[in-house]
């Protein structure tokens, strides 16, 4: 393994929901590339976008963030309903199957995957939440994988808890342009420490979650 390596695939809900927040999804995304290429070490990204037109469509595999096109409203365009579980379930198995078929001397020393939505399931078919939980628990605890989950639904916070995703690496944001980019900005400020070494685990913060809860007193 190359302990300088980091790949982090992130899940991304374009059901027809994230349209309420499809420039501060693009921006924060954006903002995300740029503040992770500016960081030591090399990483690699997945890009996945979800709905049930397309329940798992990879837009990157394996990229190096420095080749990563910035997303644009031709290329995020929120539509149909949030097939979450599957979106998952797909990720996981396609992660790893393409690090088995890394040599061992590229394969990345850490693991992140990151899942974006504004709402909870409603539309999977081919997986279930008890599946999806052995899934997470396995990749957890024996390969060391990261998990990382963002939402503006609280009924999802609880289900994405519920499937072993560890609370520490859950956060709520409000549907809006500043709790949008407030938790872009802290997975970014969180995947940039554990790529650094500076943490052990993914782990928002105090800081982070006071942010949110400023977001929402903004907004009333």
């Amino acid at each position: 393994m190359r302990p300088d390596h980091t790949h982090v695939t992130v899940i991304l809900d374009r059901t027809g929901s994230m349209e309420a927040i499809r420039d501060d999804t693009i921006g924060g995304f954006n903002a995300f590339l740029r503040a992770q290429r500016n960081e030591p070490g090399q990483a690699t990204l997945t890009l996945v976008q979800f709905d049930t037109q397309d329940p798992y469509e990879i837009v990157h595999r394996f990229k190096p963030l420095a080749d990563v096109p910035e997303l644009t409203r031709e290329t995020f365009v929120p539509r149909a309903s949030t097939p979450l579980l599957d979106a998952m379930g797909r990720g996981i198995n396609d992660l790893e199957k393409s690090l088995h078929e890394l040599p061992d001397s590229e394969r990345p020393s850490r693991v992140v995957m990151v899942i974006v939505t504004d709402g909870q399931e409603n539309s999977s078919r081919e997986f279930r939440k008890n599946q999806i939980s052995k899934m997470i628990e396995e990749k957890r605890d024996r390969a060391g994988w990261q998990f990382v989950f963002l939402s503006a639904d609280l009924n999802a916070i609880d289900d994405a808890v519920s499937l072993g995703v560890r609370p520490a690496a859950v956060l709520l944001f409000e549907a809006s342009h500043a709790g949008t980019t407030s938790a872009w900005e802290s997975a970014s400020r969180r995947i940039a420490e554990y790529r650094g070494g500076r943490s052990s685990e993914m782990a928002f913060t105090d800081e982070d979650r006071k942010a949110q809860r400023s977001s929402r007193r903004d907004k009333t």
